[in-house]
């Protein structure tokens, strides 16, 4: 097989006052006339969003890349997508790109979801018969039958997203990029991305996944690229790289719960998460969490100013990184108060722990209305559930139960004609 994507000594460089703001040719354009004599930023105002990244992906190949938010790899997709422009390196992919980055990517708001496809078709460089043989697969994909001539600024979140899915993978592209596709969408959705994607391999496709879940990279993957801190950390056998990923994240666990040193985070800083506790049903910080316990957990903080009514949430993960729940302030209708700047706490109590046996991950975020983002920490710090026996039984409760447990009762009334023992 030949190679379908080459890349050569790949370098992102942004300044920081432009980390919000790609620098697309239009938008380099505008800050040539703005500031014509503007001079290159000194080294210390810049940040290397990839550094020195070099690997190729040969026809037909599905390739997994995994890492924590802020490693790069969003960066790398939209230098693969000519979105934006690499600093350093070349880049060489042969055949049509389709490419799905974020929500709504390549659509035009004004124009009806018809009139997109046809758009995303032509810029493909399909004709109108190739598009319109496969326009009925793309809405009934999409479920937007009923939507198809409304304009795309009239969708949902979702709807938006499952037409941008539909007519990536549907216009018969040699080479698809796509980036979280799983993190929005109810889970049909998600079994049908994951099937469109399978069958795209089946049929000779390339794609490049994205993604935080690792069950999805290792069943769809038989390759993972491991990005951290805009390198390359592994590239290998999927189950491998996964593998090596995930013990990152039980280092956590041994390394404590001060979250004071790392770096790699998202959000503008002005408040920042500084620590976790577990606590127990007697008040005492207690590491071992077991199957069905009480549990209290206590996120400290540090506000650099005040801030107003902020947002605190916490997400849990399967150890093959599936969101198995969030819990926010928001959701729970709690309204926080103002925040003064300097230390704080806030505890999530957990009448009874529902998880089976195995470790899991914890994110955290912190944010407000407006879509203030103060801080984001991914899988900082690792949960061991331990086993116990909830139901009194004296028969526990394993992992091979499943990853989580409702409490209830079993009656039984007997079948017809028979006589319960001791009745």
């Amino acid at each position: 097989m030949s190679s379908v994507i080459v890349v050569e000594n790949l370098s992102k460089q942004y300044s920081l006052g432009m980390l919000k703001h790609e620098t697309m040719l239009r938008e380099a354009v505008v800050n040539l006339v703005k500031h014509p004599f503007t001079r290159s930023h000194r080294e210390k105002d810049t940040i290397w969003a990839l550094k020195n990244v070099s690997f190729e992906v040969e026809e037909g190949e599905v390739v997994g890349i995994i890492g924590r938010n802020g490693a790069g790899k969003s960066t790398l997709l939209k230098l693969l997508s000519r979105i934006t422009y690499p600093t350093q390196g070349r880049i060489r992919v042969r055949g049509k790109v389709s490419s799905l980055l974020e929500v709504g990517t390549g659509f035009h708001e004004e124009l009806t979801g018809r009139e997109n496809i046809y758009l995303n078709g032509s810029i493909l460089g399909m004709k109108k018969r190739e598009i319109q043989s496969k326009f009925d697969q793309i809405i009934a994909f999409a479920g937007v039958e009923r939507f198809v001539d409304t304009p795309i600024k009239r969708y949902s979140t979702g709807m938006t997203l499952r037409l941008a899915f539909a007519v990536a993978a549907h216009l018969e592209p040699d080479v698809l990029f796509v980036d979280e596709v799983l993190a929005v969408g109810d889970a049909d959705f998600q079994k049908k991305c994951l099937k469109a994607m399978d069958d795209l391999r089946v049929g000779g496709r390339t794609v490049l996944f994205v993604s935080h879940n690792m069950s999805a990279i290792e069943n769809l993957c038989p390759r993972a690229i491991w990005i951290e801190g805009g390198e390359i950390c592994q590239n290998g056998e999927a189950k491998d790289v996964i593998r090596a990923y995930l013990s990152l994240f039980a280092d956590a666990q041994r390394s404590g719960h001060d979250f004071t040193k790392i770096e790699s985070r998202g959000g503008n800083g002005m408040v920042r998460y500084t620590g976790i506790e577990f606590i127990d049903a007697e008040g005492r910080p207690n590491n071992l969490v077991r199957c069905g316990d009480e549990v209290r957990v206590r996120l400290h903080f540090h506000a650099r100013e005040e801030i107003h009514q902020p947002h605190f949430g916490v997400m849990l993960y399967s150890d093959m990184g599936t969101l198995v729940t969030t819990f926010s302030t928001w959701a729970t209708g709690l309204d926080v108060p103002n925040l003064s700047p300097g230390d704080g706490q806030i505890d999530f109590k957990i009448d009874s722990l529902n998880l089976m046996p195995a470790r899991y991950y914890v994110t955290l975020w912190l944010s407000s209305f407006g879509g203030v983002k103060y801080d984001h920490l991914d899988h900082c710090v690792a949960m061991d559930v331990e086993p116990a026996d909830p139901y009194g039984t004296g028969k526990g409760m394993g992992r091979n139960f499943g990853i989580v447990y409702v409490t209830g009762k079993w009656t039984y009334g007997g079948a017809p004609g028979q006589k319960l023992a001791g009745r």
